[in-house]
């Protein structure tokens, strides 16, 4: 059984407006009062090629996509012959016979498929559209399928397309066309939906990609510099349109190497500084990483996962990137790696990654994917008032300086962490060496000042160690099973666990990190020494979460479910296998 109201899909060519339909729909049922998450597919073409957008309704907070499809609009012949075994059953089909006849297999009838015929290109040519516009008629045709006043979509319609009133009032009257027509010629038809009594209107339906953004700028992000690479090209898309309004400096520069250096010089030159990229970028950027690391330089470093290696799957999802983000370097050094595991936790992860930069003046990867990062969800407002912006000992003012005779700026401390200034302060001049260096930052190779500077920099990590913990278990402590996932598994894990009967849902308890670098080993421990069994689930092939708890707790976890095709794991798929456990 389904916890979910319904699982809309949409399919069709690009360039057909087939986000944009599968967007708008999810923003209609939102204003209904609904929870939602949206979820699009893509292939890697310049042009051309199959998109979907599915839409998961639930009347609880729902935080994946489902693999079952209750409705699917099929707007070419490729949607209906790839995604027919989604179907669930009593799904309904919306399609032009004229253009794209359907014939039900047997197996198909005994599901009680409904094929529910609209002349899709017919009432867009009525309408006086685009052919691209059937999209739109198709939205009419299951906002009346669905029940819902025909005024939201409407609305939400007036909302996307701003001051532009031609294409306001064509593509009304070509969803009103759609709305009417299932509503004249379909009277009985049933998608299993009902109003909500009280729309709120509360939630934010936004990507993680966007709450990364709006973390980012409540943490006051000044400089924020990518080269675009899917998945992560949202969120220079997002702080470009912000960089006015918000005195934000951002830049599109003309590779990865060059995006790291610039934010380093920005750093390095006092304010708070971000990149995102995907793996094959990160890789470019790692030399200069270390720069960051010998230079003790804070900086924020986004990696929006896809599947690997080199190009890969440019434009699907996967967790393959853990082993390399905690290891990639020349030479040892510390850093911290997240991994936020839904879109509040992107928004006040993000948030508290710029203070760890600077508290711990350290790099701090922030671990997303294409599941995460591109996915549309309902969630409460974000409390800025929980942000708070902490320099630590960021020099931020000549007077800290005014009595300083000789600025060490790599000063060997207790706790590792030395004072930093920004240049142009007086009494606070130094030398940014990427060789091994002094306390003054001129190089120095002696055996002696190498182990102390060494030691210095290990120093940090070991109390960023003792002060972060990235493990939250959900449930009981006490209960027999422990379910164990990190970064974007934590929605697909939750709404499995949702769907368990009562009495199964109290037997197990969820352990999610969202901090994997310095890895929580004592709470991991403690949580895995207590149950009778475990569950792995991971979105690659080897296993990373697995393989680092080993080394760290010396615990082997036997039962894991992996996926690694580029598709994110559904609840359908968690949910069978806990129930195997």
């Amino acid at each position: 059984m389904s916890r979910y109201l319904s699982s809309w899909k949409v399919g069709g060519d690009a360039g057909f407006g087939i986000k944009s339909a599968g967007l708008t729909f999810a923003k209609v049922c939102k204003r209904a009062g609904y929870f939602v998450f949206g979820y699009d597919e893509y292939p890697s073409l310049i042009r051309g090629g199959h998109n979907t957008y599915q839409v998961t309704v639930s009347e609880s907070s729902v935080a994946s996509t489902a693999e079952e499809v209750d409705i699917l609009v099929v707007l070419n012949k490729d949607t209906f012959t790839r995604h027919a075994k989604e179907l669930n059953h009593g799904a309904v089909v919306i399609y032009d016979k004229t253009s794209l006849p359907i014939t039900l297999t047997a197996a198909q009838k005994e599901l009680h498929i409904k094929l529910v015929h609209v002349p899709l290109a017919a009432l867009t040519e009525q309408a006086k559209g685009q052919p691209i516009m059937r999209n739109t008629v198709s939205l009419g045709a299951s906002q009346a399928g669905v029940g819902l006043p025909f005024s939201m979509l409407a609305s939400v319609i007036k909302q996307t397309f701003g001051h532009k009133s031609a294409l306001i009032e064509t593509n009304i009257a070509a969803a009103r066309l759609g709305y009417e027509y299932v509503r004249k010629e379909y009277p009985q038809l049933d998608f299993k939906t009902k109003l909500r009594n009280k729309p709120d209107g509360r939630e934010l339906l936004l990507t993680g990609n966007d709450a990364i953004s709006l973390g980012a700028l409540a943490a006051d992000l000044r400089f924020y510099v990518a080269y675009p690479m899917t998945p992560s090209s949202t969120i220079l898309h997002y702080l470009a349109g912000k960089a006015s309004s918000q005195k934000l400096v951002v830049k599109h520069a003309e590779d990865e190497i060059s995006v790291i250096n610039m934010a380093l010089g920005a750093s390095h030159a006092g304010v708070r500084a971000m990149v995102g990229t995907s793996g094959g970028g990160f890789s470019l950027m790692v030399e200069s990483q270390g720069l960051a690391g010998i230079t003790e330089t804070p900086i924020v470093i986004v990696n929006a996962q896809r599947p690997g290696p080199a190009t890969g799957l440019p434009t699907w999802t996967e967790q393959g990137d853990l082993r390399f983000v905690m290891h990639a370097a020349q030479g040892e050094f510390p850093r911290i790696v997240l991994a936020p595991g839904d879109h509040a936790e992107c928004f006040y992860m993000t948030a508290k990654a710029f203070n760890w930069a600077d508290r711990y003046q350290v790099p701090v990867i922030i671990l997303t994917d294409k599941f995460l990062g591109e996915s549309h969800r309902t969630v409460d407002p974000f409390d800025v008032k929980q942000v708070t912006v902490d320099r630590s000992k960021a020099l931020m003012s000549d007077a800290a300086l005014r009595k300083t005779k000789a600025y060490k700026r790599y000063r060997v401390t207790a706790d590792g962490i030395s004072s930093r200034s920004i240049p142009g302060q007086k009494n606070g001049v130094y030398l940014a060496n990427s060789d091994e260096h002094d306390e003054y930052g001129f190089s120095d190779e002696e055996s002696e000042n190498r182990i102390d500077q060494v030691r210095k920099r290990a120093r940090k990590f070991a109390l960023a160690a003792r002060e972060i913990n990235g493990a939250v278990l959900y449930g009981s402590p006490k209960a027999k099973k422990t379910v164990v996932a990190w970064g974007s598994m934590k929605g697909p894990v939750q709404d499995a666990i949702a769907w368990l009967h009562p009495g199964l849902q109290r037997k197990i308890n969820f352990l999610h990190l969202n901090v994997l670098w310095p890895f929580p080993s004592e709470v991991v421990a403690q949580v895995l020494g207590r149950a009778k069994s475990a569950l792995l689930v991971e979105n690659n092939s080897t296993a990373q979460l697995g393989g680092l708890i080993r080394q760290q707790t010396g615990i082997y976890l036997e039962h894991k479910l992996l996926k690694y095709d580029g598709r994110p794991l559904y609840p359908s798929e968690i949910k069978e296998r806990l129930l195997t456990l």
